[in-house]
């Protein structure tokens, strides 16, 4: 038995609602991951005591009917969740959560995470492809996001996905001697 899938075995869909319990525990095993450090604003321990209602209002505010942000998962066809992908729309004008300004209304993943036995399987791909799509549906111009400078494995995947590094960087979150480099997708308009 071989630990990859064709990526037709996965059906990506919308987080709902009453995903919420599975939307946390996703985000936990995400959290675990030798590399979260380097991938996400949050520790384990910090997603952990996080109560019951902050994972409800995520599981709203980024599901079905959100327009400003899409929560993205790959199920199997035994109802697995084995990875995900977020985006946010951010409106031209306005300063991203860095505090940089937004030229042009566009998407910005995070919170990306496929499970280690499904890497490598085009699966990320077919992610970003759904986040990109639904981004555009909503007038998005490009779509962008940060990587650690360190995390080449994340660079990697994001570069078979058609992201390409702006040439952008700013410091991280965590630690300010270090850096995020911006990757974005584009489109002609």
């Amino acid at each position: 038995m071989s630990n990859s899938q064709d990526t037709h075995d996965y059906v990506i869909r919308a987080i709902r609602p009453d995903d919420w319990p599975r939307v946390k525990q996703l985000r936990l095993d995400a959290l675990r991951d030798p590399v979260a450090h380097l991938a996400f604003l949050e520790s384990y321990d910090e997603a952990a005591a996080k109560a019951d209602a902050f994972w409800q209002d995520r599981a709203v505010g980024s599901g079905e009917g959100s327009t400003t942000a899409r929560q993205l998962i790959a199920e199997t066809s035994d109802g697995e969740w084995v990875g995900s992908v977020t985006v946010l729309i951010e409106e031209a004008g306005t300063k991203d959560w860095a505090g940089y300004p937004v030229e042009r209304r566009q998407g910005h993943v995070v919170g990306v995470f496929v499970r280690p036995e499904h890497r490598g399987s085009g699966l990320i791909k077919t992610l970003f492809d759904a986040g990109v799509e639904w981004a555009r549906e909503r007038g998005a111009r490009r779509v962008r996001l940060l990587v650690h400078e360190d995390n080449a494995r994340a660079q990697g995947a994001y570069r078979k996905a058609g992201f390409v590094p702006s040439g952008v960087s700013v410091p991280s979150f965590r630690d300010e001697s270090q850096n995020e480099l911006e990757f974005v997708l584009e489109w002609p308009s």
